[in-house]
């Protein structure tokens, strides 16, 4: 279950902290103004919160983890809301990245 919920907190993460980069983008770059700005901003201070709730109490280890999580899903993000399509190698390189949360996180380790 502490695996399950990790993943899921995971997850949440990556839809706060790449949603709200992608609004601030939207803001920005696509002049949409300052209300999607604020809701960007909004949604990386979630990302932040989100991040304190892993049962790991290390804040190195999660963080390291949670960048395979952001690197694997900015690319799915990009697929679903800007038509991205990753080539062969974004998909290995997210795969490996992946394989090192793993690593990371949930490798057996002493108590």
């Amino acid at each position: 279950m502490t695996v399950l919920r990790s993943v899921l907190l995971f997850a949440l993460a990556a839809v706060a902290e790449i949603g709200g980069a992608w609004l601030v983008w939207q803001g920005v770059r696509e002049h949409k103004g300052v209300a999607w700005i604020g809701a960007g901003v909004i949604a990386l201070g979630l990302y932040g919160f989100v991040a304190t709730l892993q049962p790991d109490a290390d804040f190195g280890r999660i963080l390291a983890a949670y960048g395979g999580v952001f690197v694997a899903g900015s690319l799915l993000w990009g697929m679903a809301v800007d038509g991205f399509r990753p080539d062969r190698w974004d998909v290995i390189g997210a795969a490996v990245c992946l394989l090192g949360v793993a690593i990371i996180m949930y490798a057996p380790r002493p108590n």
